[in-house]
């Protein structure tokens, strides 16, 4: 994604363009672990890399730290938030509750060519799990999920669900071992086959009972986790 510096004299909007670029820029470098939970977001070498000033890349930091992305340290800067494996399970009801709602509106309004879409998507899990690359599967596993969030066609619900963003997928694949995150594509295929048959209240129980089961795949490390801190 090319990102372009501007001027003063550049109109209003076209600050505001810039500022949603970067933003979205560091966000997907974060969910994919480009930036480490808790690197330092060095101001100066960002805008350099990206060749824009600084006044619209702390817009941007300043949106992610909203989004809870990142944090603010004073005389240090804005960091990658570290998340702990209980944030990430805290987060699942209110995904659960969110995506359920994506998906009884999106079996109601899927066209075929958004389907194939969603079918497309769990093949590249697929084919990302045979070649051992847990980031590309995420990746793939992620854009499944907000697929069916911008099918649902509802923006009060996006605005609520990219909320959840450093809680989503790619977060969760990589903090669960591969030997625990089990055959990621397979478990979509019921949330497909739902959207298939246009069945609203199939589709919302099929991404309860989705989410649902990587909670309790996470609650053993939430465990694990406590154990390690208990002095």
């Amino acid at each position: 994604m090319p990102v372009t510096g501007t001027g003063a004299g550049d109109p209003p909007f076209a600050r505001v363009i810039l500022r949603e670029q970067v933003r979205d820029l560091l966000l997907a470098r974060v969910l994919s672990g480009f930036y480490a939970p808790g690197e330092r977001l060095v101001e100066t070498r960002i805008a350099q890399e990206l060749g824009i000033s600084q006044a619209p890349l702390r817009e941007a930091l300043r949106d992610l730290e909203q989004l809870g992305c990142v944090v603010h340290e004073p005389f240090r800067g804005c960091s990658v938030r570290e998340l702990s494996i209980a944030d990430l399970l805290e987060a699942f009801p209110v995904r659960s509750a969110l995506e359920g709602v994506a998906a009884r509106l999106a079996a109601e309004q899927i066209t075929d060519e958004e389907l194939e879409r969603l079918a497309a998507l769990i093949e590249d899990m697929r084919a990302a799990a045979a070649a051992g690359d847990p980031i590309a599967e995420s990746s793939a596993d992620s854009a499944f999920h907000a697929a069916i969030v911008e099918v649902a066609r509802n923006a009060v619900l996006s605005r609520q669900w990219e909320q959840l963003q450093p809680h989503a997928r790619t977060f969760i694949s990589l903090t669960l071992p591969s030997s625990d995150r089990g055959p990621v594509a397979d478990r979509h295929v019921p949330i497909l086959d739902a959207l298939e048959r246009r069945d609203p209240q199939a589709a919302a129980q099929a991404m309860h009972d989705h989410l649902s089961e990587v909670a309790a795949r996470l609650a053993p490390l939430v465990q694990a986790d406590t154990l390690k801190e208990t002095p």
